[in-house]
């Protein structure tokens, strides 16, 4: 099951959990009703998956490749982490299966509050193209995950302000529709 909470505002490490006292975790619907996607898999068996296929089938998640974030792997791993960390948006959805380690992915509710998403080893998320968000690996400082894409992969980020693409602009009516 996935962990999620609304951050506190303390600045401060990234890879810190920033869980406020007292805690105001966020459920599954939440996360749906924002359009975000969440799966738990089998890690282990990611490579003859069939809930995986199906999933990967039914939504058309047709390219993969699979990415390991820690200093020793990651050429310019600093530099990498303080870019998935700027926020910002991409013009397609954004499909991550953590395939070991853990991180988080930190997501804007329709209040613009940053909602923070934990996520480990089996657990697979959508983010909504035009959705602000960004990453980073926990204090383990080590992820490797699964990026998956309908078609080929774009791997544009337009940090905020982006408002005037057509993406932001067709999250948002999604946003008043689910008011």
């Amino acid at each position: 099951m996935v962990l999620a909470w609304y951050m506190d505002d303390a600045p401060g490490d990234p890879q810190q959990p920033h869980r406020p006292d007292p805690d105001r975790p966020v459920g599954l619907e939440q996360l749906r009703r924002l359009g975000v996607l969440y799966w738990k898999l089998d890690a282990d068996k990611y490579e003859n998956d069939p809930e995986l296929e199906k999933i990967r089938r039914e939504r058309n998640y047709s390219w993969m490749d699979i990415i390991t974030i820690c200093k020793d792997k990651l050429p310019n791993y600093e530099e990498k982490i303080k870019m998935f960390y700027e926020e910002h948006l991409h013009l397609d959805d954004e499909i991550r299966y953590i395939l070991d380690g853990s991180g988080y992915f930190d997501v804007r509710d329709k209040e613009d509050k940053w909602i923070r998403i934990f996520m480990e080893k089996g657990d697979m998320i959508t983010l909504p193209a035009g959705i602000y968000h960004r990453f980073t690996v926990d204090e383990k400082n080590y992820a490797k995950a699964m990026r998956l894409f309908v078609g080929e992969p774009v791997w544009t980020a337009y940090n905020r302000p982006a408002d005037h693409f057509e993406a932001r602009g067709q999250y948002m009516k999604f946003l008043a529709q689910t008011a």
